[in-house]
């Protein structure tokens, strides 16, 4: 089950279920090898996907069984995925076997260390984006200013059925959403206590990049 948390942002989902909890905590472990590592994130994707479609538009079809006819619910609209550039991947690559008819969009955002904001350096979206739900995928929302500027891309592209999708958030990033797009609701495994001086959330997992794909120092 998912729970709204309205203090922290007004469509805020927490995912609160004991396998999500089990698979968080080997994502945080330094001792997680990639491969593993990078297996986690995939199966949190899967999870964290079926929960942020839950209240997704459906419409009734006739299927046809090795006995009989029957009228079954199939989604109204094709899925897009945004996966916001490099992390993203982590997730995205699960939700789309578990939504093999979804189409992928891709946003390149790099954080500028120094000043701690959102740099755009590539974009490639589905022409038909708009026309049905989006699940906008990254692994961490540290000080929102990535997911904030790739969510106004996509207002910018007409798209209205926005979900942002993440493992872990740090307060700051969700008040960064909750200011610049509370329309917006957000999926989570888990809200952490806040960012250092970095930018980087704590107690969080580190890199989910580097982790990911193996690209650690």
């Amino acid at each position: 089950m998912s729970e709204p948390t309205d203090a922290l942002h007004p469509g805020l989902r927490l995912v609160q279920h004991p396998l999500v909890d089990h698979l968080v905590a080997e994502l945080r472990s330094a001792a997680t090898p990639v491969p593993r590592f990078r297996e986690v994130m995939e199966q949190l994707g899967e999870l964290l996907a079926y929960e942020a479609l839950r209240d997704a538009p459906t419409r009734d079809v006739e299927v046809t069984t090795p006995l009989e006819k029957i009228t079954q619910r199939k989604l109204a609209h094709r899925v897009t995925l945004v996966c916001i550039l490099r992390a993203g991947a982590g997730l995205t690559a699960a939700m789309l076997r578990l939504i093999p008819e979804a189409q992928m969009g891709h946003v390149g955002m790099f954080r500028d260390e120094e000043a701690l904001s959102p740099v755009s350096y590539y974009d490639k979206l589905p022409p038909s984006i708009a026309a049905g739900p989006v699940l906008v995928c990254d692994p961490m929302l540290a000080t929102g200013g990535s997911a904030a500027a790739c969510l106004d891309l996509l207002k910018s592209r007409g798209c209205e059925d926005l979900t942002f999708v993440a493992v872990l958030a740090a307060p700051e990033g969700l008040a960064k959403l909750a200011e610049a797009h509370p329309d917006v609701p957000v999926v989570l495994a888990a809200v952490d206590r806040e960012l250092d001086d970095h930018g980087y959330i704590l107690p969080g997992l580190g890199d989910a990049g580097d982790r990911i794909f193996g690209t650690l120092a």
